[in-house]
């Protein structure tokens, strides 16, 4: 006997077309779900987010997600709180948000580019963008690799660590030539002072170490 579809294929076009219409702010809510949303980076949707604050907020908590409006630095973004954060009797949600550990690159650069932000807030009263020049940061960069690591490899993998900051929303690239880089404020939040401390030092530690170790291995 042959199947029929014809009722499934029917059922399915009838609930297209008596779909709700997404809510007025529908495409903030799927902004937020790719990453952080700036006032600099589209006006009206800073605008709308901004008037539908309650409705997000509700919104994203039926779901196990918190949404952070920082006024401040005109960005927000969503957070999903951790296990302990959360309330036992509460059902448990699963993960939309995975961590993925960085790698020793990425980590490094993030301190440096950290420690830029602080230094522009704190001296900086002109500019409105923190833009720092890939050369300025090499010549920071290549102070936690050996002496003799060649130049141009480890200005490649400063671009590489670059790229994959700029896919987190990190930076953004301002100028091609020369080369650089906005850091962006959502840096902040992901690498507060406390923790922009701790890595500092195990990455001090950690070169302090790669280059004793470099200096005992025989010629």
């Amino acid at each position: 006997m042959t199947p029929s579809y014809s009722t499934d294929t029917e059922s399915l076009q009838a609930a297209t077309t008596t779909a709700s219409p997404p809510a007025d702010w529908g495409a903030v809510a799927v902004r937020l779900l790719q990453g952080v949303v700036y006032h600099d980076d589209n006006a009206d949707t800073w605008e709308c987010l901004q008037r539908s604050v309650s409705q997000l907020t509700d919104y994203f908590s039926k779901i196990g997600l918190q949404l952070i409006v920082d006024e401040a630095d005109a960005m927000a973004y969503l957070r999903q709180p951790d296990d302990d954060e959360i309330a036992p009797e509460y059902d448990h949600v699963p993960r939309l948000f995975r961590r993925s550990p960085l790698t020793y690159d990425s980590t490094l650069l993030c301190v440096l580019l950290r420690d830029e932000l602080r230094q522009f807030e704190e001296e900086d009263v002109q500019n409105e963008r923190c833009v720092v020049v890939q050369s300025d940061l090499l010549a920071v960069w290549q102070a936690f690799f050996p002496e003799s690591s060649d130049e141009v490899k480890l200005n490649r993998a400063l671009t590489v660590a670059l790229r994959k900051l700029e896919d987190l929303k990190f930076v953004r690239q301002f100028e091609k030539e020369p080369a650089s880089w906005e850091v962006r404020r959502i840096i902040k939040a992901r690498l507060p002072l406390a923790e922009l401390e701790r890595l500092r030092q195990s990455l001090v530690e950690a070169a302090s170490a790669q280059s004793a170790t470099q200096a005992d291995t025989p010629d």
